[in-house]
């Protein structure tokens, strides 16, 4: 695929999932930067503004498998990652899949599940694939996780340990509709959801084709240094006890591609990186005084505003 037709996709993309979700049209461009990047999305917010109408909305555009699965505090590792089973008939053991073997899976309030569920996810969303009995499960590609996830003071939730927040390519927050956006929602759900008229508009190919183009996006040496700055500000800042990780360096580095050919651009520039450096940093970091802050948001403006922007 071509930079124009994989432009021209993307933008028949954004239209059909502007079709039923009502928000701010950076939202949909950030969760497409986990698409094109092949990453992981957390999208965090209150209940009932959209989480996974978003997330269902991309998959249903999307010409791909799609599992989701209800996070509960019951729910099993095995419930996730899928189980053997003991066949009569054949007297062996099959394995029968868990929901995870998806292209798009839809793991809804992740954070009402225990750590010991949450990790079932840790080995998939790093190096797709699931081992169980002792053997290696490809997962198909392309494979993508789209967590939603309450705020943590919200009654019933577990934190979510750094190890799986760091698997995450980026955090999205979609915030209250304005009042045309809420009208908006009322009107167009007087009589159904129109999510459920959604039709695909990108093949598994077309998905894996946009993906290598996203990979193809110049980055020059003086933006890698830039990239390089800004992780290294966040290791050394007073108010940062854990600083972002090497995997954070390829986050952020392969965001700011995905952001450049949403742009329509074959190269990337400073602002791809500024911009989305606090999506992809901010739930990273382990911050002193997270309440003081802003959860992570504002302390990453301040490191951007502290590291020199290359020319």
């Amino acid at each position: 695929m071509d930079h124009g037709r994989a432009c021209e996709a993307l933008q028949g993309l954004r239209s059909n999932i502007g079709r039923v979700f009502v928000g701010a049209a950076e939202v949909v461009d950030h969760l497409l930067v986990g698409l094109l990047t092949g990453g992981h999305v957390l999208i965090q917010d209150v209940p009932g503004v959209g989480k996974t109408t978003l997330a269902r909305a991309l998959a249903r555009s999307l010409d791909c498998s799609f599992r989701r699965i209800q996070f509960t505090p019951d729910l099993l590792p095995s419930d996730v990652t899928g189980v053997s089973i003991y066949d009569p008939r054949s007297g062996a053991f099959r394995f029968v899949e868990g929901p995870v073997f998806a292209s798009v899976v839809l793991a809804d309030e992740i954070n009402r599940t225990p750590p010991r569920t949450q990790a079932a996810l840790l080995e998939a969303m790093s190096e797709e694939q699931v081992s169980v009995d002792g053997e290696a499960r490809p997962l198909p590609a392309p494979f993508i996780v789209l967590a939603t996830m309450n705020p943590l003071e919200h009654h019933g939730t577990y934190d979510l340990p750094e190890s799986q927040l760091d698997r995450f390519l980026l955090r999205l927050q979609i915030g209250y509709p304005d009042r045309e956006g809420e009208r908006r929602i009322f009107q167009d759900q007087k009589t159904g959801h129109p999510l459920h008229t959604l039709t695909p508009v990108l093949t598994t190919d077309d998905v894996l084709a946009l993906q290598g183009v996203c990979r193809d996006m110049r980055f020059e040496a003086s933006l890698e240094d830039y990239v390089l700055d800004i992780i290294a500000a966040t290791r050394q800042h007073p108010e940062v006890l854990l600083g972002a990780s090497p995997r954070a360096t390829l986050a952020l580095s392969r965001a700011a591609q995905a952001r450049a050919l949403l742009a329509g651009r074959q190269f990337v520039i400073p602002d791809d990186i500024k911009e989305m450096a606090a999506p992809v940093l901010a739930h990273r970091l382990g911050v002193r005084n997270p309440a003081g802050a802003g959860g992570g948001d504002d302390l990453v403006q301040e490191l951007l505003a502290s590291v020199s922007v290359p020319r």
